[in-house]
């Protein structure tokens, strides 16, 4: 049974960081994409960033310059290191991984975390 597992997620101050962590079970993360989305209220799921098998990241230009992905394949772990955050970023943040392409939207990967709220205050 795969699960990924949100963490790190809370109440932070406009201008902060957080880190959220995802970690798997069931699978092994180098093996596949990996990406963040999030939902804020009231809105839909959005894109955020992905890392490809190969180390290739992309960004959402809202986060770019921001926010850091990377893998801790020791941990079967992918990261997001969150910087400079502000009151619009605040949202419930899902992991999720593709064993195909088109990281950008939420229909082509396979799993999905549970989520964690991250909560920016101004």
């Amino acid at each position: 049974q795969v699960q990924l597992v949100e963490s790190g997620g809370g109440l932070v101050q406009a201008g902060g960081s957080l880190r959220l962590s995802c970690a798997a079970s069931g699978i092994t993360l180098s093996n596949y994409n990996m990406g963040w989305f999030r939902q804020a209220p009231g809105k839909e799921r959005e894109f955020v960033t992905a890392i490809h098998r190969s180390g290739n990241t992309y960004y959402a230009d809202s986060v770019k310059g921001r926010f850091t992905i990377f893998r801790d394949n020791d941990k079967n772990a992918v990261s997001l290191q969150m910087s400079s955050l502000k009151p619009e970023d605040t949202a419930v943040y899902y992991c999720a991984a593709a064993f195909g392409y088109g990281l950008g939207y939420g229909r082509n990967y396979d799993y999905w975390g549970q989520g964690t709220q991250v909560t920016v205050s101004s």
